[in-house]
């Protein structure tokens, strides 16, 4: 299996499978002199793994990250970054019924069809348990991004469960720790734990919707026409398993305004232009504009559930399937921090493409 690698100068290769002994990443391309421990990715991770909640998958994986190459006396000397996660819980067997079935909205039968065979323990590559590997390199990029730009904050937080959104009025993003799905409105995180426990409880599953905001970007960064920071941003948030669609600033939701409320207009203020609204979420013609960057994506419904639904097997017979194992009810509750991830690896890369194009020069205004 190829296109394993992405980014352009700060690349991340991902490998190992749901059940496999280990899985890990390869970061290549991240300047030499950056401070990086294993301590210093850990705490990403934990927010990351399994088993934290009744709201998650129950399976207990310690998520513990071994930097292998490329850090010498505490800083990273510019050489491959090899990290690697080994696997502790896993348990097979659960799939067994599955080795020659396709398990409905999953990823099994289009493994299948392009390279006629497939790992069905978990998943393999297509399980959710890959993106721990890219919260890892995430937390590479996050070092280098402390070092370079030190006014840099990147939140994620859960807006949408199912058909449940949060109340903006409400938001508070000092109380994304206080619940157990990274939302930023507590009158609805208390709705959404009730919600989800009766569909956990129905053998039921449901999805979500993820944004991600990224304050202090400078201006700049990003290229036209195909080196667009929004198009890198969108492309690393797709990749994603599970998620189905990804919206920059209004998203879907510009079609809606006309040209007068979607403009973002711009006045003089004493440290530079300043915009007065942010429809387009941070980056016009693909170039940031020094204001956040807002992205959102949505993550389907978990496909394996404990409710018997119609596909077929490797012959071609017609049968019911039931998905036994450790399954999350709403998969987009971990998908927060792999998205907050994703969106360090594209800024890491962004500001590396920007300072080897311009070396960081910039265009005066006033």
């Amino acid at each position: 299996m190829s296109l394993n690698t992405f980014g352009h100068l700060f690349r991340v290769t991902t490998w190992g499978e749901s059940h496999g002994p280990a899985i890990g990443c390869t970061v290549d391309g991240c300047p030499p002199g950056v401070r990086l421990s294993e301590a210093d990715l850990q705490p990403w991770l934990d927010r990351r793994k399994p088993g934290t909640s009744k709201f998650t998958t129950q399976r207990q994986e310690a998520d513990e990250v071994r930097i292998l190459s490329g850090v010498f006396e505490g800083v990273t000397t510019g050489t491959p970054i090899a990290l690697m996660i080994e696997n502790t819980d896993q348990r097979s067997k659960d799939y067994s019924n599955i080795a020659q079935a396709f398990r409905p909205g999953h990823a099994d039968i289009t493994y299948h069809q392009k390279y006629g065979v497939r790992d069905y323990r978990g998943g393999g590559r297509s399980s959710a348990r890959e993106t721990a590997s890219r919260v890892a390199a995430g937390g590479v990029a996050r070092a280098m991004l402390a070092q370079m730009l030190p006014g840099l904050r990147i939140t994620g937080y859960m807006v949408q469960m199912g058909p449940r959104g949060i109340d903006r009025a409400r938001v508070d993003l000092d109380t994304i720790g206080n619940n157990p799905f990274w939302c930023p409105d507590p009158v609805a995180a208390s709705d959404w734990a009730v919600y989800l426990d009766e569909l956990r409880l129905s053998h039921n599953s449901v999805g979500a919707v993820i944004e991600v905001v990224a304050e202090g970007v400078p201006a700049g960064l990003g290229a036209p026409l195909y080196g667009k920071l929004d198009s890198d941003l969108a492309a690393a948030m797709m990749s994603i398993n599970a998620v189905k669609a990804v919206e920059i600033g209004d998203g879907m939701a510009a079609a809606t305004l006309t040209g007068v409320e979607n403009a973002d207009e711009i006045r003089m203020g004493a440290q530079g232009p300043e915009f007065l609204s942010n429809h387009a979420g941070g980056i016009l013609g693909g170039i940031s504009s020094g204001q956040p960057v807002v992205c959102r994506f949505a993550v389907k419904p978990t496909s394996s559930i404990l409710t018997p639904r119609r596909t077929i097997n490797a012959t071609g017979e017609e049968i019911d399937l039931i998905t036994k194992g450790r399954h999350d009810p709403c998969v987009g509750i971990r998908a927060v921090p792999v998205g907050e991830a994703m969106m360090a690896l594209v800024l890491a890369d962004h500001l590396l493409l920007d300072r080897g194009q311009t070396g960081g020069t910039r265009g005066v205004i006033g």
